[in-house]
């Protein structure tokens, strides 16, 4: 049994970290295809920020609430669900509402808690195993031996990055900050981290790759960044955007991408279809699983805010403070 009402984080109104706000709401009830997940840790994405500042609206079926990702105890199960049972630990990707003590999510965007893994480790899987796999994998088609470079080097998506990558036989550089990022980015696997406050990526990647340049850019940057990803890809290189933390909008000379025969391309996860996301779960589950059990990979976590300090974990991310995962614990005593 579960209660009827449920604490969860709401924006209050679009504005800075201080408008999260704790509410009581009803806990919600599973459609035919979901699970209602008693939740024990929440991701914190960027996306969330955006959404609190009004940059980022939820679909319109998904909860007001921010949060994408959960991990935690299924409570209940939709008429439809066959593969899930209720006690059963899952991760999962949310379509919103994980900043809550009870989500539901559709049950074909679980996953199971790989095994040795603690709640906490879980909740730190799904929006950038999701993001990185399709995007570096199936839309940027990084191959072995190819090389890949990865901006953001030390946050949830960049440490991610770099770990698949690796295990994937691939050739990594990441771009980071400062000394300490990109260190990490180093301890995690990278064959050259660029501390791009002191070096200029383009030449410091032509140089590494002997005049090449990079198979696959993961950029989430965006702005300036864009024409300098252009510069630094390889022949038939793929350059996948997923964020523009810089902007959108740029002035670029395409014509060496024709006779380079560049690609680029990018994506955001939240809006895809039930079944796409469901199709990049049954990937993750086959392809990656097995290497987060056998210690292959792993999540990176910087450190974890009670649910009701939604608000301090913002500020850290906005600031860029993280090195790795922020979570929410939930229900301290499940974890």
């Amino acid at each position: 049994m579960y209660p009827t009402q449920m604490t969860g984080i709401e924006i209050s109104q679009h504005g800075g970290p201080e408008v999260l706000q704790a509410a009581q709401r009803p806990v919600p009830q599973p459609a035919a295809h979901e699970v209602l997940i008693e939740v024990a840790v929440a991701g914190v994405n960027r996306p969330d920020c955006l959404q609190r500042a009004g940059q980022y609206a939820p679909p319109p079926d998904a909860s007001d609430l921010p949060g994408l990702e959960v991990a935690g105890r299924i409570v209940a199960t939709g008429t439809e669900v066959q593969h899930w049972q209720i006690g059963d630990s899952v991760c999962a990707l949310t379509h919103g509402g994980g900043y809550a003590e009870y989500c539901c999510a559709p049950a074909n965007h679980c996953l199971p808690v790989p095994t040795g893994f603690t709640l906490a480790q879980a909740a730190a899987l799904p929006e950038n195993y999701f993001t990185v796999w399709s995007n570096v994998f199936e839309r940027g088609g990084l191959q072995p031996g190819a090389t890949l470079l990865v901006h953001g080097g030390a946050s949830g998506i960049g440490t991610t990055a770099i770990q698949l990558g690796k295990a994937f036989g691939a050739t990594v550089i990441a771009t980071a900050g400062n000394a300490r990022k990109t260190t990490l980015c180093q301890d995690l696997g990278a064959d050259l981290a660029i501390n791009y406050r002191e070096d200029d990526f383009v030449p410091a990647v032509k140089t590494f790759t002997q005049g090449r340049g990079a198979d696959v850019i993961l950029d989430m940057v965006g702005g300036d960044y864009i024409a300098r990803n252009l510069k630094t890809l390889a022949v038939d290189g793929r350059l996948v955007l997923i964020a523009f933390l810089r902007g959108p909008k740029v002035e670029l000379n395409l014509a060496p991408l024709m006779v380079k025969r560049q690609t680029i391309t990018g994506s955001t996860l939240r809006p895809q279809s039930l079944a796409a996301k469901a199709a990049i779960a049954e990937s993750l589950c086959t392809t990656v699983w097995p290497w987060l059990e056998s210690g292959q990979v792993k999540p990176i976590i910087d450190r974890s805010f009670p649910l009701h300090e939604a608000a301090a974990a913002h500020r850290v991310m906005e600031a860029n403070e993280n090195l790795g995962k922020l979570l929410l614990t939930v229900k301290p005593a499940i974890t």
